[in-house]
């Protein structure tokens, strides 16, 4: 094992042994490398003569740079966005961003957390969660309804294993607190660590939980750790502050679960893709909480995270992370934000208006959804394929379907005015395959 990783390794297990015990073979074994960067920032300080280690092309004082590129960027010096980015992101956004948490987050209140990593969007975030966290044969629990992506990343990638417990209630009116509490506590008896994956506002239900609801699932997770098995709790938060009614918990999971005990790693996965309407801009973050608020083993892990990402894409985009860094700093932000929130607003509350008529009782039943992009319905008679294919070659209509029976519409996409025209058209493609 490298000598770096091996200090890193040693830090963690000096204050928390069990964090350790949780890392994957291959946690265990990351390090951030010192070799060629760190003498290149050596450099950068002293060398006043000349300095020939940056693998970048240079003319005088500025990058090297092509008209046909910069003119497209005019606001922006080629400096601030052309070089490589740190592994670990541009630290004035990583600084920023953690302002955010604590601001989006009240309860995190005087927590101690990491310094967010800045990764390539929620999916690189997830692959790092998966690197660092996950062996052959790990135990990951997760809702029967998710997000097909962990399944290649969990499963396919590090050879975990899904244990799936219900989202819904037979009802479809709540999360199914019963279910994911029986799960759990059977796979922690059988098990020394596990994973969950807390996915608020959820994909592909466009379901948050409510304060409640949150409260019990964090003391879930607690207990069991409290009573001995190692908790490795990821909040993929990628969808956060997309919340539409009173009820629904306005904060991530991850304020209740950092710190809160020596067996158990909150880590909280964001995206600006969605957050900040960026999707092409492949930035998300990477956050710990853990037990003790001991700062040289969130740095351990910061530097494991990075060194995660440098053996893998070298760093994400310095373009998208400065841009995003100015949009966040300008002075009418809050006030873009909040226009985006009410138009998706709207049309999720007319998507739950125009589901209230009765006609569509017996065609199909309403997943909840409160939150996010997405919801879903549950089809009665017929198979949601058969439909999905039906909508789109006789009523140029596209929608995702998932599994026999169930049907994902994005009113992420979807006009206010068309919500209705739309579930008009799924109800009469449900009586056209009905009639045979």
């Amino acid at each position: 094992m490298n000598p770096i990783a091996k200090e890193l390794n040693k830090t963690i297990i000096g204050s928390s042994p069990h964090v350790f015990e949780m890392l994957s073979d291959m946690g265990k074994s990351l390090f951030f490398p010192k070799g060629i960067l760190s003498q290149s920032a050596q450099a950068r300080e002293k060398a006043d003569k000349i300095n020939a280690t940056i693998g970048i092309a240079k003319e005088g004082d500025s990058v090297l740079s092509l008209l046909s590129i910069t003119k497209y960027i005019k606001d922006i010096k080629p400096d601030n966005y052309l070089p490589y980015a740190s592994s670990f992101g541009i630290p004035k956004l990583r600084n920023k961003w953690k302002q955010g948490l604590y601001k989006k987050n009240p309860s995190l209140g005087t927590k101690t957390i990491s310094l967010p990593v800045v990764t390539s969007g929620i999916t690189h975030g997830v692959s790092i969660l998966s690197d660092m966290w996950i062996d052959h044969g790990d135990v990951i629990v997760l809702p029967d309804m998710m997000w097909g992506n962990y399944n290649m990343t969990f499963c396919v990638r590090n050879h975990g294993r899904i244990v799936h417990y219900k989202t819904f209630d037979e009802n479809l009116t709540r999360f199914n607190l019963d279910s994911f509490e029986k799960v759990i506590r059977s796979q922690a008896r059988e098990n020394d660590k596990i994973i969950t994956v807390l996915n608020f506002p959820h994909n592909p239900s466009g379901y948050s939980l409510s304060v409640a609801e949150a409260e019990r699932v964090a003391s879930i997770l607690i207990d069991i750790a409290q009573k001995g098995t190692n908790v490795v709790a990821a909040c993929d938060d990628a969808y956060f502050g997309l919340f539409f009614e009173k009820e629904t918990s306005k904060e991530s999971i991850f304020t209740k679960l950092a710190g809160a005990d020596k067996r158990l790693v909150a880590v909280k996965l964001d995206g600006a893709t969605k957050e900040e309407y960026v999707w092409g801009f492949r930035t998300g973050f990477i956050t710990y909480g853990i037990h003790g608020d001991n700062e040289m083993v969130l740095e351990a892990l910061e530097k494991k995270t990075a060194g995660c990402i440098r053996g893998n894409i070298s760093n994400s985009s310095h373009l998208s992370q400065t841009i995003l860094l100015k949009s966040m700093a300008d002075e009418n932000y809050e006030t873009y934000k909040k226009e985006k929130f009410e138009l998706l607003k709207k049309r999720a509350l007319k998507m739950k208006e125009v589901l209230k008529d009765p006609k569509f009782n017996d065609a199909f039943d309403v997943y909840p959804f409160n939150s996010g992009y997405f919801m879903c319905i549950r089809l009665k008679d017929v198979n949601a394929e058969d439909l999905r294919l039906h909508l789109l070659e006789n009523y140029g209509t596209g929608l995702i379907s998932i599994g026999e029976k169930n049907i994902r519409v994005a009113f992420s996409c979807l006009e206010e005015n068309d919500v209705e025209t739309l579930f008009d058209i799924i109800l009469s493609g449900i009586f056209d395959l009905k009639k045979g």
